[in-house]
């Protein structure tokens, strides 16, 4: 089988859906299926995705604009593209694409307004030449049957996967976590998420305040993640209480270092209102964290039972969810357990499978 895929995610600083399509490439790679894999950026077929990663490679064509498409044209002949982040390159006449979620529809309030413009036109584009979608859940596969009334016998859920690198504690962690941390810090509960307001990491701080206050214990907060958008208040907040002391701000951490400030971690914290999968919870689950969720979207589906689930906008409840987490043995022995049975569930070569398995059911349309 002859497959294209499109690697514009890969970067330096890898988010979700840029490791969903490294893993994606990789595995295509090892795929006994697969005999000729192709890498579509931007208006141009790339040679080294793995140069994507490190910087080393540039992402545009050297060539003039005006020649990019028709050097471009020959590569799409008799191949299955596949666009892994929502879209399918224009000079695709179809193929599959994967859709992460549609937060963008139901949460437009917490998008930039330029982001949905953009989105919106080459979303519909794709969505009207695909042969067949993948959602990453069937929450998110249900959003996009009832909100853009898409047929639902175009679209199949094919769940993420868990890195093996992510497992509970070993020996000579403590050692990198006080270097990640910069000192140490005994218990601590942790967040992994972009700084954009469908996480409601404004949530996980007031409430993780409450409870130290509440509490009259300053067990500290962790909070890793890129930039993201709309976040002003956010960063006054977060301000406030590292002057507190009680708030440790990692910004963007690289994948390797993340494995270990999971299994650190006493307690995971996930409130966001909206995710199409939601690795970071899978991901501490893996390590052994007994992990709190929020009971919207896809995070009740993805994490089975083994998780704590909270209203996000309800403060109180999630910072005596906090607590709880924190403090009743009980609880927690049962969802370190549960957690690392549910995270194994979630293979990244089970996801590779499955992806091929919609290839070769739709590929006599796409080739």
């Amino acid at each position: 089988m002859r497959v294209g895929i499109t690697v514009d995610p890969l970067s330096t600083n890898l988010t979700g859906i840029g490791r969903y399509t490294r893993e994606i490439w990789q595995g295509l790679a090892r795929h006994p299926v697969v005999d000729d894999l192709a890498f579509f950026l931007n208006d141009h077929w790339h040679s080294n995705p793995a140069g994507l990663l490190d910087g080393s490679v540039r992402r545009r064509s050297p060539l003039p604009k005006i020649l990019r498409p028709w050097r471009a044209k020959s590569g799409f002949k008799g191949r299955l593209i596949h666009g892994t982040n929502y879209f399918l390159p224009p000079m695709a006449e179809t193929g599959v694409i994967t859709v992460h979620d549609l937060s963008i529809y139901l949460y437009p309030e917490t998008h930039p307004v330029e982001r949905i413009r953009d989105f919106e036109k080459q979303f519909a584009r794709s969505l009207d030449r695909a042969a067949h979608v993948m959602t990453d859940s069937e929450a998110t596969r249900r959003d996009l049957i009832a909100h853009l009334s898409y047929p639902a016998d175009r679209v199949t859920t094919v769940h993420l996967g868990v890195s093996t690198r992510f497992h509970p504690a070993s020996r000579g962690a403590p050692q990198k976590l006080r270097a990640l941390l910069g000192r140490d810090i005994g218990a601590y509960v942790l967040s992994v998420a972009t700084f954009e307001p469908r996480k409601r990491i404004e949530a996980a701080i007031l409430a993780h305040a409450q409870f130290c206050s509440r509490a009259g214990r300053d067990v500290p907060l962790v909070l890793v993640g890129a930039k993201g958008w709309r976040n002003e208040s956010l960063h006054a907040l977060i301000e406030e209480e590292q002057r507190k002391g009680r708030l440790i701000m990692l910004g963007f951490v690289q994948e390797d270092d993340l494995p270990t400030l999971y299994a650190g971690a006493r307690l995971f914290l996930y409130p966001s209102v909206y995710e199409g999968f939601g690795l970071p919870p899978i991901e501490a689950m893996a390590c052994g964290v007994p992990t709190i969720v929020s009971n919207r979207s896809c995070l009740p589906e993805v994490t089975r039972g083994a998780a704590m689930t909270i209203d996000p906008d309800d403060i109180d409840s999630l910072s005596l969810a906090i607590e709880r987490g924190l403090d009743d043995d009980i609880w927690r022995n049962a969802a370190i357990a549960a957690g690392i049975t549910v995270a194994a569930h979630y293979s990244w070569a089970c996801c590779v499978d499955k992806t091929v398995e919609v290839y070769r059911a739709y590929g006599a349309e796409v080739g």
